[in-house]
């Protein structure tokens, strides 16, 4: 707050909104650097390919910060997450539409920590690998709850939020994809296991 608001003058508008702009970019910088990552994953593991994330990310950001004053304190990452699930959905509806573009499954791709070991990342880099293949394996409305509840630790209140639909649905879909993911785990452990 101003010096001008706390000495009782009249405020100048001109410094109050200067005020409030600045309190809105700090807001924003913060909430980029605290889910930045959150919103590349969703991304990523709802299938969006390495070339696009990029501009995903962008665009769910670009949406924060036109809608910064209506989103609720403490309710930023459900919001965030919401809108890069609507980015992924465009993403697709736009390739249906010029299908030259193949559909790529999820890959997650972590900047190497320099006291890993080689041998440490690239184990790391396949299990993500297989994870996101896995993922995107699920039909589309399992592997968004599996997504956002169990690699994105939202509560099923926030995802239900998110998704607009009942909160009974999502503990259903969530269990779908449970146990989904596990039958694909057991048939791709079988399958390596025999060749």
């Amino acid at each position: 707050m101003s010096m001008t608001t706390l000495v009782g003058t009249k405020p100048n508008r001109s410094v109050l909104a200067a005020e409030a702009s600045s309190q809105a970019r700090a807001r924003f910088r913060s909430l980029v650097d605290a889910h930045v990552d959150a919103v590349w994953r969703t991304l990523r593991r709802l299938g969006m390919p390495r070339a696009d994330l990029d501009d995903g990310v962008q665009l769910v950001f670009t949406v924060l910060a036109r809608r910064l004053d209506l989103v609720e304190h403490g309710k930023e990452r459900s919001f965030l997450l919401g809108v890069a699930l609507r980015t992924v959905h465009d993403w697709r509806r736009t390739r249906r539409r010029r299908p030259e573009v193949p559909l790529e499954p999820g890959i997650i791709d972590r900047a190497p920590a320099s006291e890993r070991s080689p041998e440490r990342l690239l184990d790391e880099r396949r299990r993500l690998e297989l994870l996101d293949e896995l993922v995107g394996e699920l039909p589309r409305a399992l592997a968004e709850v599996f997504v956002l509840a169990e690699l994105e630790e939202l509560s099923m209140a926030e995802i239900a939020q998110i998704l607009a639909i009942p909160a009974g649905t999502v503990a259903s879909r969530l269990r779908k994809s449970r146990q989904a993911f596990a039958e694909l785990c057991r048939n791709r452990e079988h399958t390596h296991e025999r060749a």
